[in-house]
């Protein structure tokens, strides 16, 4: 087994970090679209607890990414590659989400806390959630959101 030095997985959590807000906005953006039909600035700022200058500036930053298209008192729209990363973030929060519920945390304890742990778990962490809610609790049914 090769062992990692340390300042690697420092660094590995600060990129982890980097990615979690726009993971995180992305992902509500699908949401509030799934939901309200639309996705405005004011949603997110709402949704977050944040300013909507906050929310101007991800967005910005989103929009140079390729991730969405925004334009003045418009709604927000994902991009393909934005849809795209929509789809992973919600896929990889449902099987953190359910690993939780199988291992026995309360529903709203598991729900807080998948917020967090989605977006820094590796491929193949998730991919072990996933073997382990199917050999395991198979039974156990998609949440949603």
């Amino acid at each position: 087994m090769t062992v990692t030095p340390h300042h690697e997985h420092f660094e590995r959590v600060r990129q982890d970090h980097q990615r979690e807000l726009v993971e995180d906005y992305v992902e509500e953006i699908a949401h509030l679209h799934h939901h309200l039909g639309e996705a405005r600035a004011s949603d997110l700022a709402e949704r977050f607890g944040v300013s909507p200058a906050a929310v101007s500036k991800v967005v910005t930053r989103l929009k140079r990414d390729g991730l969405v298209n925004a334009r003045p008192y418009r709604g927000i729209f994902l991009t393909e590659q934005g849809e795209n990363l929509a789809v992973k973030v919600a896929q990889r929060h449902e099987v953190v989400l359910n690993t939780l519920l199988a291992l026995g945390v309360p529903d709203a304890i598991a729900r807080a806390d998948s917020e967090g742990i989605e977006h820094h778990c590796s491929h193949e962490t998730v991919e072990a959630m996933r073997a382990f809610i199917q050999r395991y609790h198979g039974d156990l049914e998609t949440t949603s959101r």
